[in-house]
């Protein structure tokens, strides 16, 4: 795990830094464009979703980052129209009426759980690509101090019905990983906070990493499985790798528009 997560640092960060930096936004437009619809086919197939169902929602997933990319002000009525769109397939392909709700319900959580959630990093990336590395960096920093800390000196559980190996030291490190990113990468990149804020906001980023790398654990639990996919070999899925940001971007960006630091 140690020597894995070294070669993510010394190989995956400096390309993810030069694709965000030097490359025009449309790029990582379609960057998450890719990324949504693989992570959405994985949490279709842990809940068994197929058919029409699966195909709509994959479709409707990217006509929702395409809204968010191009248009802001339309979200509502497109959130609306796929939802309008996924129950009458879900009516056309099935006549019986049973479980309908059941049938539909994975595929508008998948929708609101990664290509809306998403979405939030197209609006930080309009605002500079350094908005991404500070999102990026502050949950990197969270996971690697909470990984090392928990396996360090974590000894009490912090959520045992969800994910056993989470501890409340790890917690901590997730914080502290969290809060000193957000200093740095302020005083490196961003340079639109104070100090005292730039901590705050990356405390905050620690603590909701953590709540979305819960939610996801709440979720394989859920379908009784133990990784979201085996396509990254060794490390489970798509949506284990980005469980943290897909929580920590839509954050991190009401926060930043809260406070002022994006218009």
């Amino acid at each position: 795990m140690h020597a894995t997560r070294l070669v993510v640092a010394v190989i995956v960060l400096p390309l993810f830094y030069l694709y965000v930096m030097k490359l025009h936004q449309i790029y990582f437009f379609v960057l998450i464009l890719i990324v949504a619809a693989v992570a959405q086919a994985e949490f279709y197939a842990m809940y068994r979703v197929r058919g029409l169902l699966k195909a709509s929602g994959l479709v409707g997933g990217l006509v929702l980052l395409a809204i968010m990319y191009f248009s802001r002000t339309a979200m509502t009525d497109g959130i609306i129209s796929v939802f309008l769109i996924i129950a009458g397939m879900r009516l056309i392909g099935k006549r019986d009426p049973s479980q309908s709700l059941h049938d539909i319900a994975p595929v508008i959580i998948a929708l609101l759980y990664i290509p809306c959630s998403l979405g939030f990093q197209l609006l930080l990336r309009s605002e500079g690509p350094a908005w991404i590395l500070f999102l990026f960096g502050c949950v990197w920093a969270s996971d690697s101090l909470a990984y090392y800390v928990g396996k360090g000196i974590g000894k009490r559980k912090l959520y045992v019905e969800v994910s056993p190996n989470k501890t409340v030291a790890g917690a901590f490190g997730s914080l502290s990983g969290g809060a000193a990113a957000g200093w740095l990468l302020n005083l490196l990149l961003i340079q639109t906070m104070g100090h005292a804020e730039s901590l705050i906001v990356g405390l905050i980023i620690g603590a909701t990493s953590i709540v979305g790398d819960l939610v996801e654990s709440m979720f394989k639990r859920d379908a009784g499985v133990k990784d979201s996919s085996t396509l990254i070999p060794g490390h489970g899925g798509v949506i284990d790798k980005i469980d943290g940001v897909l929580f920590a971007g839509p954050v991190l960006y009401w926060v930043s528009r809260v406070f002022g630091f994006i218009a």
